[in-house]
Protein backbone atom coordinates (compact mmCIF):
# COMPACT_ATOMS: atom_id res chain seq x y z
CA UNK A 1 0.00 0.00 0.00
CA UNK A 2 1.39 3.50 -0.88
CA UNK A 3 1.50 6.68 1.53
CA UNK A 4 1.67 9.87 0.69
CA UNK A 5 2.23 12.82 2.57
CA UNK A 6 0.84 16.30 1.72
CA UNK A 7 2.72 19.33 4.02
CA UNK A 8 2.57 22.79 3.77
CA UNK A 9 1.67 25.72 5.43
CA UNK A 10 -1.87 27.28 5.72
CA UNK A 11 -4.19 27.90 3.02
CA UNK A 12 -1.21 26.25 0.84
CA UNK A 13 -3.60 23.86 -1.11
CA UNK A 14 -2.84 21.10 1.09
CA UNK A 15 -6.52 19.50 1.24
CA UNK A 16 -7.49 20.24 -2.25
CA UNK A 17 -4.17 17.87 -3.37
CA UNK A 18 -4.96 15.24 -1.01
CA UNK A 19 -8.31 14.90 -2.53
CA UNK A 20 -7.42 15.45 -6.36
CA UNK A 21 -5.19 12.77 -5.35
CA UNK A 22 -8.09 10.26 -4.30
CA UNK A 23 -10.59 11.20 -6.59
CA UNK A 24 -10.18 8.73 -9.45
CA UNK A 25 -10.79 5.97 -6.99
CA UNK A 26 -13.64 4.33 -6.46
CA UNK A 27 -13.94 3.22 -2.65
CA UNK A 28 -12.38 6.44 -0.80
CA UNK A 29 -12.21 7.15 2.56
CA UNK A 30 -11.82 10.26 4.84
CA UNK A 31 -10.47 10.74 8.30
CA UNK A 32 -11.70 13.72 9.54
CA UNK A 33 -9.48 14.52 12.56
CA UNK A 34 -11.32 18.48 13.74
CA UNK A 35 -13.59 18.93 16.47
CA UNK A 36 -16.59 21.55 16.13
CA UNK A 37 -15.33 23.45 19.53
CA UNK A 38 -16.54 27.01 17.83
CA UNK A 39 -18.44 28.13 15.74
CA UNK A 40 -15.11 29.23 13.31
CA UNK A 41 -14.80 25.62 13.36
CA UNK A 42 -17.89 24.57 12.74
CA UNK A 43 -18.13 26.54 9.85
CA UNK A 44 -14.31 24.85 8.60
CA UNK A 45 -15.64 21.58 8.99
CA UNK A 46 -18.60 22.32 7.14
CA UNK A 47 -16.69 23.75 4.01
CA UNK A 48 -14.46 21.13 3.70
CA UNK A 49 -17.43 18.50 4.01
CA UNK A 50 -18.78 20.66 1.15
CA UNK A 51 -15.33 20.35 -1.08
CA UNK A 52 -15.14 16.59 -0.79
CA UNK A 53 -18.88 16.08 -1.39
CA UNK A 54 -20.53 12.70 -0.55
CA UNK A 55 -17.81 10.26 -2.67
CA UNK A 56 -16.08 9.73 0.30
CA UNK A 57 -17.09 7.81 3.04
CA UNK A 58 -16.36 9.64 6.72
CA UNK A 59 -15.13 8.51 9.62
CA UNK A 60 -14.30 11.56 12.45
CA UNK A 61 -11.49 10.38 14.83
CA UNK A 62 -10.07 13.16 16.56
CA UNK A 63 -7.65 11.03 18.36
CA UNK A 64 -7.16 7.28 17.83
CA UNK A 65 -6.16 7.16 14.37
CA UNK A 66 -4.86 4.01 14.30
CA UNK A 67 -8.27 2.86 15.23
CA UNK A 68 -9.96 4.84 12.63
CA UNK A 69 -7.77 2.77 10.29
CA UNK A 70 -8.24 -0.64 11.33
CA UNK A 71 -12.61 0.68 11.16
CA UNK A 72 -12.40 1.02 7.46
CA UNK A 73 -13.99 -1.62 5.29
CA UNK A 74 -12.18 -4.13 3.69
CA UNK A 75 -13.13 -2.76 0.14
CA UNK A 76 -11.51 1.13 0.96
CA UNK A 77 -8.96 1.43 -1.86
CA UNK A 78 -7.98 4.90 0.21
CA UNK A 79 -7.83 6.88 2.95
CA UNK A 80 -7.01 10.95 3.29
CA UNK A 81 -6.13 11.74 6.78
CA UNK A 82 -7.15 15.51 7.54
CA UNK A 83 -4.93 16.68 9.74
CA UNK A 84 -2.17 15.64 11.19
CA UNK A 85 -1.58 19.15 12.87
CA UNK A 86 -5.19 19.57 13.95
CA UNK A 87 -4.70 15.82 15.49
CA UNK A 88 -1.78 16.48 17.37
CA UNK A 89 -3.23 19.80 18.65
CA UNK A 90 -6.44 17.52 19.96
CA UNK A 91 -3.55 14.97 21.85
CA UNK A 92 -2.22 18.10 23.23
CA UNK A 93 -5.34 19.25 25.30
CA UNK A 94 -6.82 16.07 25.86
CA UNK A 95 -3.55 15.34 27.95
CA UNK A 96 -3.65 19.17 29.17
CA UNK A 97 -0.64 20.32 27.91
CA UNK A 98 1.92 17.63 29.32
CA UNK A 99 5.34 17.03 27.74
CA UNK A 100 6.22 13.87 26.70
CA UNK A 101 5.11 11.24 24.38
CA UNK A 102 1.51 10.22 23.76
CA UNK A 103 0.52 6.80 23.22
CA UNK A 104 -1.39 7.69 20.45
CA UNK A 105 1.15 8.84 17.96
CA UNK A 106 3.11 5.68 18.19
CA UNK A 107 0.13 3.49 17.53
CA UNK A 108 -0.53 5.66 14.71
CA UNK A 109 2.92 5.39 12.99
CA UNK A 110 3.55 1.78 13.22
CA UNK A 111 -0.60 1.25 11.72
CA UNK A 112 1.92 3.52 8.94
CA UNK A 113 3.82 0.67 8.56
CA UNK A 114 1.46 -1.77 7.30
CA UNK A 115 -1.77 -0.14 6.15
CA UNK A 116 -5.27 -1.17 5.08
CA UNK A 117 -5.31 0.66 2.12
CA UNK A 118 -3.53 3.82 -0.10
CA UNK A 119 -3.26 6.52 2.52
CA UNK A 120 -2.98 10.16 1.56
CA UNK A 121 -1.80 11.97 4.73
CA UNK A 122 -2.70 15.67 5.31
CA UNK A 123 -0.25 17.60 7.45
CA UNK A 124 0.80 21.53 8.09
CA UNK A 125 4.59 22.30 7.88
CA UNK A 126 4.69 24.65 11.02
CA UNK A 127 8.59 25.05 11.42
CA UNK A 128 9.33 27.53 8.91
CA UNK A 129 8.44 30.79 10.66
CA UNK A 130 9.40 32.36 13.74
CA UNK A 131 9.87 30.89 17.31
CA UNK A 132 7.08 30.81 19.10
CA UNK A 133 6.75 33.05 22.04
CA UNK A 134 4.97 30.24 24.91
CA UNK A 135 6.67 27.15 25.99
CA UNK A 136 3.38 24.55 25.24
CA UNK A 137 3.33 26.55 21.59
CA UNK A 138 7.26 25.47 21.35
CA UNK A 139 6.82 21.99 22.49
CA UNK A 140 3.56 21.63 19.93
CA UNK A 141 5.96 22.81 16.98
CA UNK A 142 8.46 20.67 18.36
CA UNK A 143 6.34 17.89 18.15
CA UNK A 144 4.61 18.63 15.22
CA UNK A 145 7.89 18.92 13.47
CA UNK A 146 9.24 15.60 14.82
CA UNK A 147 5.66 13.80 14.16
CA UNK A 148 5.91 14.99 10.69
CA UNK A 149 9.63 13.52 10.06
CA UNK A 150 8.23 10.36 11.16
CA UNK A 151 5.70 9.76 8.72
CA UNK A 152 7.69 11.87 5.83
CA UNK A 153 11.01 8.94 6.41
CA UNK A 154 7.63 6.04 6.14
CA UNK A 155 5.50 7.54 3.26
CA UNK A 156 6.23 6.67 -0.61
CA UNK A 157 6.09 10.41 -1.48
CA UNK A 158 5.96 13.65 0.02
CA UNK A 159 4.39 16.61 -1.53
CA UNK A 160 4.85 20.38 0.11
CA UNK A 161 2.43 22.16 -1.38
CA UNK A 162 4.05 25.94 -2.35
CA UNK A 163 0.59 28.70 -2.85
CA UNK A 164 -1.31 25.78 -4.59
CA UNK A 165 1.30 24.23 -6.49
CA UNK A 166 2.57 20.52 -5.56
CA UNK A 167 6.16 19.98 -5.03
CA UNK A 168 7.32 16.29 -5.31
CA UNK A 169 10.30 16.58 -2.98
CA UNK A 170 10.02 12.58 -1.67
CA UNK A 171 9.31 9.69 -4.09
CA UNK A 172 9.76 5.88 -3.34
CA UNK A 173 10.08 4.41 0.01
CA UNK A 174 13.92 3.74 1.25
CA UNK A 175 13.91 1.35 3.95
CA UNK A 176 17.29 2.82 5.46
CA UNK A 177 15.46 6.08 5.73
CA UNK A 178 12.26 4.84 8.07
CA UNK A 179 12.17 6.41 11.33
CA UNK A 180 10.08 4.42 14.53
CA UNK A 181 8.67 6.01 17.52
CA UNK A 182 10.03 8.17 18.75
CA UNK A 183 13.13 8.87 16.00
CA UNK A 184 16.30 8.31 17.86
CA UNK A 185 14.99 6.15 20.21
CA UNK A 186 14.95 8.16 23.27
CA UNK A 187 11.91 10.14 23.02
CA UNK A 188 14.44 13.03 21.89
CA UNK A 189 14.17 15.67 18.81
CA UNK A 190 15.49 14.52 15.12
CA UNK A 191 16.95 18.01 13.44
Amino acid sequence: MKVTLVTGGGRSGKSRRALELALPRKSKAFIATAEAIDDEMRARIEKHREDRGDEFRTVEEPYDLAKALKSLPGETEVAVIDCLTVWLGNLVSRHQGEAGAFPEVPAFVEALRDPPCDLIVVTNEVGMGIVPANEIARRFRDLAGTVNQAIASLADEVVLMVSGVPVLIKQARNADDTLGWPPDGEGGERN
